[in-house]
Order: C-alpha cells, then structure tokens, then sequence
C-alpha cells in the first residue's frame, strides 16, 4: 500500500545484515513510516543496499528527487575483522616497541580459566611486517630525542619494496605531541604513494601503547574495504540524486556523512547494533519508559543494552572479535544465542551456541541442507513460530525440524518435545546472563528496568525472560525486524575527540585543562562545519576521564559547560568520586591523605541535530482483539494446548490478548505463555506482562 504523495519529502534508513537489508522510509511531513526487506548481497554489499532504496522508491510511489537524506548501518569493517581478511598490514614504531603487540595484555577468554594450554591468537600484524624508527618524546610532548628522518625513509621504502599497501603508525607518546607521526606519515607519503596510512595521533589521542596501537592498526586495515564500499554507493547514488545527504552510522550513537566516515572507518565497526540501541531507545521512550534494556535477536546472536533517561551506555572497551577497539561505542554485550544457534549433547548436557548455523545453511527447517539442530527449529517443532518467516516468503520444513530433535532427544533420554523444551530453556538463560552483565554486574537492578525485545528472534523468549529476571514488562515494538534501520533515522551528526592529560589534580593547572578543551572543540567544530551544519546549529558535551592515583582504569564523568575555573574543577571531581561510589561501593571524597584523583583523559563531543521520527498513534479498538484472530494452532509451552494465532496487524490500541496465544506478523512472532498478557499500547507497542 502507497500513501505518499508529490511534494512529499523521505529520509531513509538501510541496515544491512548478513541475511536480509532492513529498509525504512519516513515521510517527514506526516511522520508516517514504510517498511520493507531485500535480501542482503555479501559478496557486493552496494548491490542490495541500491536495491533497497530504489524498492522503497517504488513502494512510495516517488523519484530520487524526494529524497532528504539517507543513514545507513553497515557491517563491511565488523566482517573484515570478524572473518580475519585484513590483508598485508604493516607498523611502524617506535626504536624498542617492536614487540608490543606481541606483548599485548594477559588475559584469557572465557572457558580456559588458568588452563596452560591456551595459545594467544595470531597477531593482527606478524612480526616481519613491523619496522621501527629512532626518536623519543616525553609524556608531555618534550623531544628527548630526534627523529630519525633517514630510518623512516629506509621504513617507508621497505613497505614498498615489500608490496605492503596499508600501515598503522603508533609512537610512544603521540597523544602528547604528533609530530613525529606526522613526519613519518609524510615519509610513507613521499616514498610509498599508493599506501594507505593511519597514524594515532589522528585515530586516538589516548595513553596504553597496545590498546593505541591495536586501534590505529584496525582503523588502516578496514579503511581500504570501506572506503570502496562507501564511494560506490556515493557515485551510484550520484546518479539517482546527485548531492544527497548520505550518513553512516558509527558505534556511538551517532552518524556522519560518507566523506568524513571514510577518514574514520574505526567509527564504524558497531554500526549495526548502535542503530538497534538507539531506535529500541526512540520507542521505548515515546511510550513512557526511561529505563530500558534494548535486546536485539537475530540469527547468530542476541545484542543487549542499557539506556538510562533515554541516553544508551556508551564504553571505550569494546573488542571485535579477538581485537580491542578502544573508541567511544554504545555498550553493547553480544551473546551467541539467535535463531540459528546450534543444540548439541555433550557428556549427557545440552549446549546452545555460540555455533550457529547461520543463514546458509541455516536451520534444518530451511531445507538447505543444514545437519544440525537449532533453535528455530526449536520454535518450530513447538508450534511457537508458523510453518513459514516473512509472511510465507520463506516456507519452513516442520518435519525436518522435529526429525532433528528427536535424534538430539534419543541421546539426551527425553521426549522430542522436552528436548526442545530445553533447547529453548538454555537459549532464555543465555540471554538472561548477557542482561545480568549490563545491570546486575554493574550496580544495577534488572527489575528497575523494562525490556525492549526486537529483532526476527528477540521477541521470541520474552515470557521466560520475564519469568527468570523478575522484569516489570517487556515492550515488543511493531516492525519489530527493522528498529535498526529505523534507529539509523533517530541519531544526530556527532562526532568524538579525545585529549589525553595524565597528571594529578594538584598538578593539573586549569590553564592546561582549558587549552585542552579548546583545541578539542575547535576540532569538533571543524567537522560539523565540514557537516554543513552552521555554527549556531553545534552543540558540545564535554566529559572527562579521571582515577584515583595508582589505579589501572579511569572513570568516565560528564564534566559541566560554562567558564572553566575552580566550580568546574570540583564540580568534576564530585561527580566522579558519586561515579566511583556507585559503581565500586566507596570513594576517597573524605580521606584527605587519599584523595589524590589523577585526571587521564579530556573528551568533547560535537553533535549537530537532525530531527527526530515522531511516531503515528494506533487507532483505539474496543479492547476486543477478536477481529485480529485468523485461527488456532497447537503449541507446547509446558505442555501442548490449542492456542489461538493473532494477526498483529488489525491490532488496534487498548486491545488485550491473553496468553495462550501467538501474535505474528511479517518478520517477526511472540508467544505468549498461559498466565501472561500482551496490551497494546497507542504507538501499536505490545506491553507483556505477567498476570
């Protein structure tokens, strides 16, 4: 069904996945929203990314010319590091730093406890590929000693000759002074034309020598896949309309447009499930809840979050894959439990994920020659899914699934249906652990929160989740397969600098702190300029990064505008000895021979607004939701009964569903249990609640 008309003016946001491309066109007049999937083109992303927006032309019966701007949610950089193509990578440090990456941090992953048998994972840059280069700087910036011009020539030339065509650039202390970074990124220029370079002083302006170099290596080595990726949709889009606002999502929350991005790819690398937080964050909002835990369930995995008075969590620490990305992202937690997730026995337990089986293969009910059991097929078997996803588009192998099950059973001495029971109890508990590490291990009480479930899977355990974690209600939003591409329209142009400073507060003249500030917002400044955005349209948050003395990680602090003299020092240092209470359950506030806070690093965000989606309310029904029944279906909960199947659709606000019962719609399916009840709230939420 079309209902734009002429004149009318569409953003659009795309978020690209592994299976399908996610589309969603908002007429800004109206406030009315289309949806609509494509599949996805891995093996030439732009493809399916142009085919999305010329079908969303179409569905809306306009030309290119309507369109206001478009943000995209892209997973090229996460999959290049996720599937290790990083290519010749090379680095170049400093004179004794060789081995930095080599040295890297201690630290062993989950499952291997103290075990000796555990081997680091290959590093991201093998040691023949990393050259030094003489010269030293001080903490501050001070020159200690020259740089060594003819070693970075013979570095440089040595890239070359040795057809490495992408290096990272890390010396001690950049953060403090680049100019020796800058001399050799010039040196790599003179002799090395055709490379691609990134140097730290431009990625991360941050002390930790591994942590800085891994994240300036990870920039250099996605920025040549992104920056292809990025200008062909450019030049494509250029046909259709030629100047269009084109944006693309970063990790933190925010967008920036194509041209900027692709001098920052790092930004990226958690575009995806940003986009997801923010939309989740949007709709819970404008329905009444400011504290919301944001899960995303999709076919590999399920991501959560935390938003606070609207406002997700934001980290430094974020990994991808083996690799540590230290660049302010949403705080998201990833755990191996989606749709295609794999149900094995082993030594009598089962065991869910973080195997999947992907989209292709896929599940056995795909009928793609998948040998293995999931948890699809767990939904299947039990009736809590329909015999088809997308509205019969795809068509489900029901036999199959239970065919698998029953094998899986026979080795674990249960009944099909109990086996699948279980494969769906440990998936619920699986996500419930990822929330418990965003609430419960970080000061936080679960039941203070309400559950926004999206995604093709999210919606899918919610009654269990409710039931383990004590939750107050969990809101499944409409559409609930593309909040990602919608959370792409939510977000404004913004962008982060960082400063490090790494002095006591005794020693840290206000002077220092101010000329700091400065520079920062001055280079933010230069981007919402480069943005189009005029100066009375920037807006700028400045926070802070301080510790104790002598503590190994810092606490991040939002730090106040205004004059900065001495009421914004100890307006700082208050908020971060509340921050440190909170989170570690005391703070040195009142021990004077103790209270010595070291600041680490000085942060400015600029942001540039761009207006918000206002959703379209529901029509009010009579509270009777009969008119959106099409049949009645059994299903197994705790045991099988008839259960009656509800178009979402021809839902209408205020109606009320009691479960037994299921609720489909196009991408997406909840079941709800007996003793819970789904209310549909006036934006078409469905509000899940125990009775």
């Amino acid at each position: 069904m079309t209902y734009l008309r002429d004149g009318a003016r569409i953003r659009i946001g795309i978020d690209t996945g592994g299976t399908f491309t996610d589309v969603v066109a908002l007429d800004e007049s109206t406030g009315r929203v289309m949806t609509l999937k494509t599949p996805s083109t891995p093996t030439s992303p732009a493809d399916g990314f142009m085919t999305g927006v010329e079908n969303a032309l179409e569905l809306c019966e306009v030309e290119g010319d309507a369109l206001t701007s478009i943000s995209h949610g892209t997973t090229v950089a996460t999959n290049q590091l996720l599937e290790g193509s990083l290519g010749r990578l090379g680095f170049v440090t400093a004179e004794g730093y060789e081995f930095v990456l080599e040295i890297a941090r201690q630290s062993v992953p989950d499952g291997y406890g103290n075990s000796y048998f555990w081997v680091k994972p290959d590093r991201i840059v093998p040691l023949d590929h990393i050259r030094t280069v003489g010269g030293r700087l001080d903490h501050l910036g001070a020159e200690i000693r020259p740089f060594d011009e003819a070693q970075a020539i013979a570095a440089a030339r040595w890239s070359r000759d040795h057809d490495i065509a992408t290096v990272g650039v890390c010396f001690l202390h950049a953060y403090a002074n680049p100019s020796h970074e800058l001399r050799m990124r010039d040196a790599l220029i003179q002799e090395h034309p055709d490379c691609v370079v990134s140097i730290s002083s431009d990625v991360l302006r941050e002390h930790r020598e591994y942590e800085r170099s891994m994240t300036t290596l990870i920039d250099a080595a996605v920025k040549p896949s992104l920056s292809r990726y990025i200008g062909e949709i450019r030049r494509r889009l250029d046909d259709l309309t030629p100047e269009l606002p084109f944006y693309v999502m970063k990790s933190n929350g925010g967008v920036l447009s194509a041209a900027e991005v692709v001098r920052q790819p790092i930004t990226t690398l958690l575009s995806g499930p940003a986009a997801g937080a923010l939309g989740a964050s949007l709709l819970a909002t404008q329905a009444g809840y400011a504290s919301v835990i944001t899960l995303d369930g999709g076919g590999t995995s399920t991501d959560v979050s935390v938003v606070v008075d609207g406002v997700p969590s934001l980290t430094t620490e974020g990994t991808v894959g083996a690799y540590p990305a230290k660049i302010p992202m949403i705080d998201i937690v990833t755990v191996g439990a989606g749709g295609g997730s794999i149900a094995v026995a082993r030594e009598g337990a089962l065991k869910v994920g973080p195997r999947s089986a992907g989209a292709d293969p896929g599940p056995l009910c795909y009928g793609r020659g998948g040998t293995d059991v999931t948890v699809t097929d767990a939904h299947l078997a039990l009736g809590r899914i329909p015999p088809h996803l997308l509205g019969g588009d795809i068509p489900l192998d029901k036999e199959a699934a239970v065919a698998g099950l029953s094998a899986l059973a026979g080795s674990l001495r249960l009944e099909p249906h109990r086996a699948a029971i279980g494969v769906l109890e440990v998936s619920a508990w699986n996500q419930a652990n990822a929330i418990r590490q965003v609430t419960v291990e970080r000061g936080l009480d679960v039941r203070d929160f309400v559950l926004t479930a999206f995604g093709g899977s999210g919606p899918l355990l919610a009654c269990r989740l409710i039931d383990i974690l004590g939750l107050r209600a969990v809101l499944v939003p409409p559409d609930p397969g593309t909040v990602s591409a919608l959370g792409l329209l939510t977000v404004d142009v913004r962008n982060d600098d960082v400063q490090a400073v790494v002095r006591r507060d005794r020693d840290l003249p206000l002077e220092v702190i101010a000329a700091a500030y400065a520079e920062l917002q001055s280079r933010a400044a230069a981007t919402l300029d480069a943005e189009g955005f005029p100066a009375v349209q920037h807006d700028y948050l400045r926070s802070a990064d301080l510790r104790y003395f002598g503590q190994a990680y810092e606490v991040r602090v939002d730090a106040p505008s205004g004059p900065l003299d001495e009421d914004f020092r100890r307006a700082v240092l208050d908020a971060f000895h509340d921050a440190h209470e909170r989170l570690y359950g005391y703070s040195y506030r009142d021990v004077e021979q103790q209270n010595e806070v070291e600041w680490v690093n000085l942060r400015v965000t600029g942001i540039g607004a761009i207006a918000r989606p206002r959703l379209v309310e529901r029509p009010s029904g009579d509270g009777n939701p009969a008119r959106a029944v099409t049949g009645v279906r059994s299903v197994c909960f705790e045991d099988w009964v008839d259960a009656q199947t509800y178009w979402r659709a021809n839902l209408l606000a205020v109606d009320r569903i009691q479960g037994p019962a299921i609720v489909e719609e196009y991408g997406s399916t909840l079941p709800l249990h007996p003793g819970f009840a789904a209310d549909v709230d006036r934006f078409g939420n469905l509000i899940v609640t125990a009775t």
